[in-house]
């Protein structure tokens, strides 16, 4: 599967999601921890599904209701 979220956009939503380690992350979207850690190295790409549910998280925080 191709990635299409490259490690400093992951950086960038982790830190505008209030998630402080790649634990938190990785807890919260159903992930491991050592994925987590992979993609932010660049060493794995980020999944195009893990990067759609991400925007659609930060998508979602800047909505007002």
């Amino acid at each position: 599967m191709a990635a299409s979220m490259p490690p400093e956009e992951l950086r960038r939503a982790m830190s505008k999601l209030g998630y402080k380690t790649h634990g938190d992350l990785a807890e919260a979207i159903g992930v491991s921890r050592s994925s987590v850690s992979l993609w932010v190295q660049g060493k794995v790409g980020v999944p195009r599904p893990v990067a759609m549910l991400i925007r659609m998280m930060l998508a979602a925080q800047r909505r007002v209701y």
